[in-house]
């Protein structure tokens, strides 16, 4: 990677790859942050480590860093998303996930940084180029940052939105970010839930098998709960929703929350409430074992989804945009 001169005390900026000798000063770099909501803190060089550097997807390449001598001034991280099956990786479109500068760096290096990674994505074979990165387009910093599941630059992170928005990036898909407090959360009770539970039974899977590779790729770090439900006269689950334990983001929140993925109803059970019925059942059983908070993201179009939470006394506490090179 080339060298430019920057300022007029013509500082040398050298733009190059990632070395692993660069974490203690990433994690430095993540920690000077602005304090937002979505952002995991404190950052260190081990949590780099346990949640974006061993991952198999990653490549040193894609992670590329500013420097002014010694001193690192700010990274940018692209990669992919998995193939249409999630066995492999697939890299017809690539993401730019983040780009963090020291606050005292020109804005100017974030660009330069940012073109660096278009560069990287376009070498292995990118035809369209995202900002944000949105599940399962999301290859590194579960977790770490948008809370339960990357979806996006949040609307709390304004600076990071107007980046892209000012280097040709335009929005292509909103989520919601709702939040529900468990601590006086109460299942539903009706007719149709009083029909449900007498009919069916949750069981609660700690550990669970992956579904694929892309899931063991983002969520292996994570201690995860599936809670299924079954009927009693027997046969293949009705539903089934996901937990996983957001121990990253304990710092930044203060409590034990989990963030919910991968809510499935059987096509022919579908609009019976047991989506509803499963995922009280599921909230009460966490919060019993400590759980103070679950968070979800749902996408700005599905309303069915929305309107399923809300009625569970999710509300809306952030949202978050995937954006797309024009």
């Amino acid at each position: 990677m080339n060298m430019i001169m920057a300022g007029e005390c013509r500082a040398l900026i050298h733009y190059r790859a990632f070395c692993n000798t660069d974490a203690p000063q990433l994690a430095e770099i993540w920690r000077s942050q602005t304090a937002q909501r979505g952002l995991m803190q404190p950052m260190s060089a081990a949590v780099l480590e346990r949640f974006v550097f061993s991952r198999p997807t990653f490549d040193a390449q894609g992670l590329i860093v500013a420097s002014d001598g010694e001193r690192l001034l700010g990274f940018a991280h692209a990669g992919f998303g998995p193939s249409s099956d999630l066995s492999t990786l697939a890299t017809d479109e690539g993401v730019t996930c983040l780009v963090m500068l020291r606050p005292d760096v020109e804005p100017s290096v974030g660009a330069e940084l940012l073109a660096y990674s278009e560069a990287f994505l376009e070498s292995r074979g990118a035809k369209t180029l995202y900002g944000g990165g949105s599940y399962p387009l999301a290859p590194f910093y579960q977790g770490l940052y948008g809370g339960s599941e990357f979806s996006g630059i949040l609307d709390s992170d304004q600076r990071g939105q107007a980046f892209f928005l000012e280097h040709g990036y335009r929005p292509a898909k909103r989520s919601l970010v709702l939040h529900r407090d468990l601590a006086c959360f109460r299942p539903l009770i009706d007719r149709v839930q009083m029909q449900i539970r007498r009919q069916s039974t949750v069981e609660m899977i700690v550990d669970p098998p992956t579904t694929s590779w892309w899931e063991a790729c983002v969520f292996e770090p994570f201690d995860r709960t599936r809670c299924v439900l079954v009927t009693r006269a027997g046969g293949p689950p009705a539903a089934v929703v996901n937990f996983w334990n957001m121990e990253t983001m304990i710092g930044a929140w203060g409590v034990h929350a989990v963030g919910i993925a991968g809510l499935q109803v059987n096509d022919s059970r579908r609009k019976n409430g047991l989506a509803t019925f499963l995922l009280g059942e599921s909230l009460r059983n966490l919060h019993a074992q400590g759980v103070a908070l679950a968070e979800v993201h749902v996408a700005e179009e599905n309303a069915a989804a929305l309107a399923l939470f809300r009625k569970l006394g999710f509300e809306q506490v952030d949202s978050a945009v995937l954006y797309r090179k024009d």
